[in-house]
């Protein structure tokens, strides 16, 4: 693992207390600027809350949430991450790689042995933190329900 990741930009706190997700400002960055959520309903996006582990990060000073991410896990060998958003004006500042740093970090803690994720286009960001392609890939198998 890389343990070169900066700490969070100067200015913003990590928290995994889902009281301060601000449930209205995720629900649309998901549901109408991830390729993976578009059209998410509200009432989805707060039952997985209810059901995940999530972090938020915030602006120290006023609070406000600018990034976000949940995983699913058991919290002792498994985890999936997922829902992985940073607001758009602070993309580029570290603050989304620091997040992800953090859960690797927490969920390490923990025991978990094995944290996955899916992307499309951000394969950079998580190389940074350790993450790779999948070793056996022809292991792997999803049933969906689509």
């Amino acid at each position: 693992m890389n343990d070169d990741i900066p700490a969070f930009p100067e200015g913003y706190e990590c928290s995994t207390d889902p009281a301060r997700i601000d449930v209205e400002r995720v629900h649309r960055w998901l549901s109408t600027d991830a390729y993976w959520a578009l059209g998410r309903p509200r009432e989805k996006f707060e039952d997985v809350i209810a059901h995940s582990l999530n972090f938020g990060v915030y602006d120290a000073t006023s609070g406000e949430q600018v990034a976000y991410a949940r995983v699913v896990t058991d919290q002792g060998l498994f985890a999936w991450l997922c829902d992985v958003y940073v607001d758009r004006s602070v993309r580029g500042t570290g603050v989304g790689t620091a997040m992800v740093r953090e859960a690797r970090d927490h969920l390490g803690a923990l025991g978990v042995r094995r944290i996955l994720l899916a992307t499309s286009d951000a394969h950079g960001v998580y190389e940074k933190i350790g993450f790779r392609p999948l070793a056996k890939p022809e292991q792997w198998m999803a049933l969906y329900f689509e």
